[in-house]
């Protein structure tokens, strides 16, 4: 009987040691795992991070894209507003020119067409005046040195008496606004 129980006793001293085995070994593997998994984790961890950084970079791209787009827009507007008039005052020009041409005829001081000059003198000024006002200015020319920015060579002359490269004549005047050449001078040049 002391060896039933002797056996017993090893018996039950041999499944607790497999038992002890068993836990270290279920230790041993969930310990592997947690490492597998912290490993896992900080692999998720630098994808996220990198993920993060990614979108970050395309929102300040997107945000910088919209700040340039208002500006662009902003200053398309600016523009379109300072030069909405220019059609109407290149169409205007013309009748402008007819005015001067009519100013410029030789009519004695005692004719009804001197009255009628006088009068067409007035409306001149007004149209002018009324161009000036919304940024119309005429280019200076005549004497002046020839700039292909400003004037149109239409005709070159050689006159010894004046420098070379100035205009000669106007033949047409020429006219900004606010800046912006809308028709160059047409004039002669001398050379």
């Amino acid at each position: 009987m002391k060896e039933d129980e002797n056996l017993k006793k090893n018996k039950e001293e041999v499944k607790e040691e497999q038992n002890e085995e068993k836990k270290v070994d279920e230790q041993e593997t969930r310990t592997d795992n947690e490492e597998e998994k912290i490993e896992i984790t900080k692999e998720e961890v630098m994808e996220l991070n990198k993920k993060i950084n990614e979108q970050e970079q395309k929102f300040l791209r997107a945000q910088a894209d919209l700040v340039n787009y208002r500006k662009r827009k902003d200053e398309e507007v600016e523009r379109l507003l300072k030069f909405a008039n220019e059609d109407l005052i290149i169409d205007i020009l013309p009748i402008l020119d007819n005015f001067e041409r009519a100013i410029a005829l030789n009519v004695s001081e005692n004719s009804d067409l001197a009255k009628f000059k006088d009068g067409i003198i007035m409306v001149y000024n007004s149209l002018k005046g009324v161009l000036e006002k919304y940024g119309v200015k005429e280019i200076e020319a005549f004497d002046k040195p020839f700039d292909p920015m400003y004037h149109q060579a239409v005709t070159t002359k050689t006159n010894d008496e004046k420098e070379k490269d100035v205009v000669l004549q106007v033949y047409q005047k020429g006219y900004t606004l606010k800046d912006k050449v809308i028709r160059p001078a047409m004039v002669e040049v001398n050379k």
